[in-house]
């Protein structure tokens, strides 16, 4: 069944209104037609509905709810991706990819040896742009809401983010000594019934020494994956996908 996301202000006692490019895709893409049924998701209480499309204007969809549906679609883990801004289209995948697996959030994080640097009008853009692929993602995924994509960080400022987290965890190839298991039997052992984590991800060229001296000392955990050396497309998808699965998260 088709799945679309709304807001609180698109809800009236039991009529949904769905607004924007949702319109055009129910009407022209799918085609839909009146008592046709769709799944609706409150992205401010993630309470799903089901609901039957009752009228079509060219700016809006009303539809009447028919039945709520329990939440089951998220987890208890709030996972975020602090990812070094990578070449060509690969933060697509890595948003993509990661929101098929349950992560919340995405930071892009300009870092020393990132060859791709954005900045302004291009910022604002490409923010754009990779917020619309976490939603596409979301509404293909069955997810109850949204990843949500925020502004370009400098890796200070990330260090800063260590407090409200449960754990930082930043894999390079040079650590030694705690790998990514450590660090997962860690935050397992904690038994905790909601848990906030956050990645660390160097760009194609990895981190600078300076870059991993500031996290180290802010309190993240220097992880190695193993002996061998993952794209960095690659390891919020492992990475994801194991404390998932570790951690109850599915998968």
């Amino acid at each position: 069944m088709p799945k679309f996301f709304v807001k609180n202000d698109q809800l009236e006692n039991d009529k949904i209104t769905i607004l924007g490019e949702d319109v055009k895709h129910i009407s022209n893409v799918l085609r839909m037609k009146a008592n046709d049924v769709i799944q609706v998701c409150n992205t401010d209480t993630q309470i799903n509905y089901n609901v039957q499309l009752k009228s079509f204007e060219k700016d809006k969809v009303i539809g009447i709810i028919t039945e709520t549906i329990a939440s089951e679609a998220e987890s208890n883990i709030n996972l975020k991706i602090f990812q070094g801004i990578p070449k060509s289209d690969k933060m697509e995948l890595i948003i993509q990819k990661s929101t098929e697996l349950g992560v919340k959030e995405f930071i892009p994080v300009d870092m020393e040896r990132c060859v791709s640097k954005i900045s302004g009008k291009d910022e604002a853009k490409k923010i754009d742009r990779w917020q619309k692929i976490a939603e596409v993602a979301a509404k293909q995924s069955g997810r109850d809401m949204i990843p949500n994509v925020g502004n370009v960080m400098t890796v200070k400022q990330v260090c800063s983010t260590v407090c409200e987290l449960d754990m930082l965890i930043v894999p390079y190839e040079r650590a030694e000594g705690y790998s990514f298991k450590d660090a997962v039997e860690e935050l397992k052992a904690e038994n905790k019934e909601n848990v906030s984590i956050g990645i660390v991800i160097g760009p194609e060229g990895g981190f600078e020494s300076s870059e991993i001296e500031l996290l180290k000392e802010s309190g993240a955990k220097i992880v190695t994956l193993g002996k061998r050396i993952l794209r960095t497309e690659t390891v919020a998808l492992a990475m994801s996908s194991v404390i998932m699965y570790e951690l109850g998260g599915s998968i």
